[in-house]
């Protein structure tokens, strides 16, 4: 009888493990530009499951509405990802942010990119309309049109694309990243950058860790602790530091000035 029993309570403890163990597992999404990075996104998830105890899955979308259908479940999610899809969670109330990296690079700008010779300002009041942009990204479409009161027309995959639309003759000037443009500029002779007047501000946050609604508050502390002590696993560099939401207004207040509505807004 007493043999009986306590297999009955080793079933039971076992049973109630594995449920504990099954409501505190979260994926943590990353963006499609992370295909290249898959070892990286493992040791930020891996780094995070140790610290906080819990089961922490990477999971490299596919596009940004998979993971704003992720959020939109009572599922426990978390992104790590920049200011567009960030500044989309917080206008739905999808989720809470946590952490940021911050490595030097943590707040970015639009800028635009324009043959050499031309007048920026000038291509931006006279061709609006054929201005690039990277869609869905905070630097490219919401500055772009934020330039240009929501005419810029040519929606690319990638700052990359914009630049080589001007040169194709296919686009007047390109919105991109300053930061991007800081690292590829050498690439692209005979083109040159121009700070757009109340929007080449370094006020968009990159690199953000939100947990989705479905995050309980204790766990979102657990996971935001452990974000803090594992600095070396999000890159050489980096400090994991709580972020304040109302660094998000900038970004929001660029999707306004552009006409993106950040409640409707699909890619």
């Amino acid at each position: 009888m007493k043999k009986r029993v306590g297999i009955l309570l080793l079933l039971i403890f076992v049973a109630t493990t594995s449920l504990c163990f099954a409501a505190e597992a979260v994926t943590c999404w990353f963006p499609p530009g992370w295909k290249s990075k898959a070892i990286q996104a493992k040791a930020i998830t891996d780094a995070l499951s140790d610290k906080s105890g819990l089961a922490i899955r990477p999971r490299i979308a596919k596009s940004y509405p998979e993971i704003l259908t992720a959020f939109s479940k009572d599922e426990a999610n978390l992104v790590y990802v920049g200011s567009f899809v960030q500044a989309i969670i917080a206008a739905r109330k999808l989720g809470t942010p946590l952490v940021q990296n911050v490595n030097g690079k943590e707040m970015y700008s639009g800028v635009l990119v324009y043959p050499e010779g031309q007048d920026p300002l000038a291509i931006l009041e006279q061709s609006p309309t054929e201005i690039a942009f990277a869609l869905g990204a905070s630097s490219g479409e919401s500055s772009a049109k934020a330039a240009t009161k929501g005419k810029a027309t040519i929606g690319v995959a990638n700052h990359g694309a914009s630049v080589n639309a001007v040169k194709a003759g296919k686009a007047k000037g390109a919105v991109v990243k300053s930061w991007w443009w800081a690292a590829n500029g050498d690439k692209f002779p005979g083109m040159k950058s121009f700070d757009i007047p109340g929007v080449s501000l370094s006020k968009n946050p990159d690199n953000v860790l939100t947990a989705s609604r479905a995050v309980s508050e204790d766990v979102a502390e657990k996971i935001k602790s452990a974000a803090m002590a594992s600095n070396d696993a999000f890159g050489s560099g980096s400090a994991m530091m709580p972020f304040d939401s109302s660094k998000l207004a900038f970004s929001l207040g660029l999707m306004q000035q552009g006409g993106i509505d950040p409640l409707t807004y699909t890619w």
